[in-house]
């Protein structure tokens, strides 16, 4: 009886590093879709839904290729008094990327994981922050936040940056 020979798809396997810059370029899509932060100039945004829970888009800094953001809600933690849930977030115009930077201002990455932490907690890491702001994105969508919903505010961005 003949042997079948089996061949194995071959099918490329992506690493978690790759698959981090993955989760970069949807959250690239999903932010230039709901708000187009790469056109807008510095200060500060609302994007108001009528539910009562404002979204706050602060551009702090733009440069020739990224743009460094601010997301948050109008609510403050009761133990610290900053806003949460907020994520900083900084748009890679050249590469089409978007990454969560951190997403609680007590908790910096160093904070979380310490000073020297090894490659792959550092990467798992990224992960859950940029996963966290993939669904935040999504949900925004969801509720009716975009571009039609967003309005430059007289509030200086320098308040917000400042505090963080």
């Amino acid at each position: 009886m003949p042997q079948a020979i089996t061949r194995a798809a071959s099918i490329p396997k992506l690493n978690r590093f790759g698959w981090l810059m993955a989760v970069y370029a949807e959250n690239h899509s999903r932010l230039a879709r709901l708000f187009a932060p790469a056109d807008l100039a510095e200060g500060r945004y609302v994007s108001s839904i009528g539910d009562g829970l404002d979204l706050y888009l602060d551009v702090i800094e733009t440069h020739r290729y990224t743009v460094e953001l601010r997301m948050t809600y109008g609510l403050r933690d009761p133990q610290t008094g900053e806003p949460d849930p907020s994520a900083f977030v900084r748009l890679y115009r050249d590469a089409r990327q978007v990454e969560a930077t951190h997403c609680y201002v007590g908790r910096r990455w160093q904070d979380a994981i310490g000073m020297y932490p090894p490659p792959a907690e550092l990467i798992s890491h990224r992960m859950r922050m940029n996963t966290f702001l993939g669904k935040w994105l999504e949900y925004l969508a969801e509720r009716g936040h975009g571009v039609a919903t967003l309005r430059r505010c007289e509030s200086s961005v320098l308040e917000v940056a400042t505090s963080a």
